[in-house]
């Protein structure tokens, strides 16, 4: 037998390690039979007796601990009455004090438990409770005198709160577990046997299975055991020398503190290389994707200055085509112009050789056929001017068609030249408009800026007979206070010849400053004045000063 296999005396239904592999398996049972253990389950008789015990044993518990806490407190009521009777609470206060403290645990362990429920505990209200819990045990421990002289009897007054408390708490730990099961985060917790056998290995499995959220015990126990087995199988398989085993080999070690699985921990290389091969390929997509992009925005770049380049013929051709007919329009004229000379010349030509012929026959025929020749050469002549008539007509509408075309190259010119000069007269227009409207503009700056000048002027002009008439004022308030200091220092003289009593100092010196400074009305001069120059804290002292000074003044007293 291998250690990799299952032992021969192994139980039923008991999980079995088996040999590493790539990828984490579920627990194989030895179980022969067919069904497994949920067929077995299903026809198992014991289960609806089971449920009525448990439904029994609910129903006792609670019978058992309400009625354990309807005891405990009213002991404890009746104790805790007497102890407030002997503290020195009144006879109508004394029996609401241990309502008030046993109200106070009901509630903070019922609110506990409520939180709980509702998957928000806070652990203040536990230790509220049993805070109170525990002053509750005190009182009652040492209602009958010093713990110490009686420990049995102050023992039995204390010990029904702890029976409830431990009572309540059993409900907490059962509500606890009930909502973990409900919500699937059930904990389970290390058995105490591991933590006697194994007290060295048991705290890092403990911290293993808390830090990295393994709630079964049974799960953690089996991962122990692949981890064991695996390198069991490693030390087999390089002679019992772990050193000569390659760190993928040694993965599984390296990585179970960290919560990896053997297999998990096995998958870790390949997992990693496909990810560096995903991270890569992604790379090489946006490299593609960045190489796309820039070639495209050289093809629309090249687009764009092919599109210019058309526009820019275009444009070309459309002004050759302008300046060839403006050509064409020209040669047109000209070659009218050229028929024109030419056909007259023909025509004079012509006239000059046929009036040759006539005197030559006329010279030969004169004498014998005069008339005849006369009649003859008249109707030549004739024929001549109409020939010469017709062509000087078709040499006037060549001039005709040539003056045409040349007024009209010249009548568009001259509408372009004025069109030009039109447009250089707007544009004169609105320069001399602007201009216009900057010289206003200008105008009402300085108008402005004369109208603020002399603001300015009549403001410092202004000032200047305000400092005047606050240095005149000054000159007089000086006046003043010297006519007062004057007639104060009479006053104390005269007073100190008198030996007035100090408050009939302090009402004389009130008076004089109604007289001085609150033109002689009382109601006029603040309390806050006569406190800061008698050093009076008081306002109903100087409130009382005041009042003398005025029936003082009223009686005819002038300093």
């Amino acid at each position: 037998m291998t250690i990799t296999e299952a032992p021969h005396g192994a139980p039923p239904d008991t999980s079995v390690s088996v040999p590493p592999t790539a990828v984490s398996e579920p627990p194989r049972t030895v179980s022969g039979s067919a069904g497994g253990v949920s067929a077995a389950s299903k026809r198992n008789p014991i289960k609806p007796t089971r449920d009525r015990l448990m439904t029994a044993l609910s129903v006792a518990a609670a019978i058992g601990g309400t009625l354990v806490g309807v005891i405990g407190f009213a002991m404890s009521y009746s104790t805790l009455a007497k102890v407030a009777l002997s503290w020195g609470f009144s006879k109508e206060l004394a029996p609401w004090f241990p309502v008030g403290v046993d109200a106070s645990i009901i509630a903070f362990l019922a609110l506990d438990l409520y939180l709980i429920r509702k998957g928000t505990p806070w652990p203040l209200l536990r230790m509220a409770a049993h805070a109170m819990t525990g002053a509750t045990i005190w009182f009652n421990a040492s209602s009958q005198g010093h713990i110490s002289t009686d420990p049995v009897q102050a023992a039995s007054h204390g010990v029904m709160p702890v029976l409830f408390v431990i009572g309540v708490e059993a409900a907490r730990r059962l509500i606890i577990q009930k909502a973990r099961l409900e919500a699937g985060t059930t904990v389970d917790r290390i058995p105490l046997h591991r933590w006697i056998l194994a007290p060295l290995d048991t705290p890092r499995f403990y911290r293993r299975m808390r830090l990295y959220a393994v709630a079964s015990y049974e799960e953690m126990v089996r991962r122990q055991q692949d981890l064991i087995a695996y390198e069991q199988w490693l030390k087999r398989k390089h002679g019992g020398d772990l050193s000569k085993a390659t760190d993928d080999e040694r993965l599984p070690m390296t990585m179970a503190a960290y919560g990896y699985t053997v297999s998990e921990a096995l998958a870790l290389p390949e997992q990693q290389e496909r990810e560096a091969q995903k991270r890569a390929e992604e790379a090489e997509r946006r490299r593609l994707e960045a190489e796309t992009r820039r070639e495209l925005a050289q093809k629309k770049a090249e687009a764009d200055r092919l599109e210019a380049d058309g526009e820019l013929e275009a444009v070309r051709a459309r002004v050759e085509g302008q300046t060839a007919q403006a050509r064409a329009h020209a040669r047109a004229q000209a070659s009218a112009a050229e028929r024109a000379a030419e056909l007259e010349e023909a025509a004079l030509e012509t006239a000059a050789i046929a009036e040759a012929r006539a005197r030559e026959a006329e010279a030969e025929r004169k004498e014998t056929q005069e008339r005849e020749a006369k009649a003859a050469a008249d109707v030549r002549a004739a024929e001549l001017e109409r020939q010469a008539a017709e062509k000087r007509r078709l040499a006037a509408e060549a001039d005709q068609v040539a003056a045409a075309e040349a007024q009209a190259i010249e009548t568009a010119k001259i509408a372009e030249a004025r069109q030009r000069a039109a447009e250089a007269d707007r544009r004169a227009a609105e320069t001399e408009r602007a201009a216009a409207e900057t010289r206003r503009a200008a105008a009402e700056a300085d108008r402005l800026t004369a109208e603020e000048e002399e603001r300015a002027a009549t403001a410092r002009a202004n000032t200047q007979a305000a400092r005047e008439r606050e240095a005149e004022t000054e000159y007089r308030a000086a006046e003043r206070r010297l006519a007062a200091a004057e007639i104060e220092r009479r006053a104390v003289e005269a007073e100190d010849v008198a030996r007035l009593k100090p408050r009939e100092r302090a009402v004389r010196r009130v008076a004089r400053m109604i007289l001085f400074a609150a033109d002689g009305v009382a109601e006029r001069l603040p309390l806050a004045d006569i406190q800061h120059e008698l050093a009076v804290s008081s306002p109903a002292t100087a409130s009382e000063y005041r009042q003398e000074a005025g029936e003082l003044l009223a009686q005819g007293y002038r300093p």
